[in-house]
């Protein structure tokens, strides 16, 4: 037997906020909203890109650092990508640097942890 991931689930307190800055980061699609949850979709589901992700509202506040949290792989750089989150609403948090390995670490506009890694234009290759 194997398993997918068939949707990524998110607590938050404003699922429209979260679903809007979301999709934009991801140029992922809404697909359903309302006052106590919001999916969003890849566009190119298809291509098997990525999976679905929903925000699901809770009565309580984020108190500590995620357990789990998203890296994100830029098409161009890491400064690029992570001006054009900002402009959606992230914060930056700190670069980190370990020699062989760089990111940033940004906050989503509710204060979940996500990291923005390096890109092609930052001398990635896949390979």
């Amino acid at each position: 037997m194997s398993l997918f991931i068939d949707t990524v689930t998110i607590d938050c307190a404003d699922p429209r906020r979260l679903a809007a800055f979301w999709s934009e980061a991801l140029d992922y699609a809404i697909d359903e909203v309302d006052d106590d949850g919001a999916l969003i979709l890849d566009r190119v589901d298809e291509a098997g890109r990525g999976g679905a992700v929903y925000f699901q509202r809770v009565p309580e506040g984020k108190v500590a650092k995620n357990r789990v949290h998203l890296d994100l792989r830029p098409s161009t750089s890491m400064a690029a990508e992570v001006a054009r989150l900002a402009l959606l609403g992230a914060t930056e948090q700190r670069l980190v640097d370990e020699g062989d390995g760089a990111w940033t670490v940004m906050l989503d506009p509710e204060g979940n942890e996500l990291c923005v890694l390096r890109g092609p234009d930052d001398g990635w290759s896949p390979s």
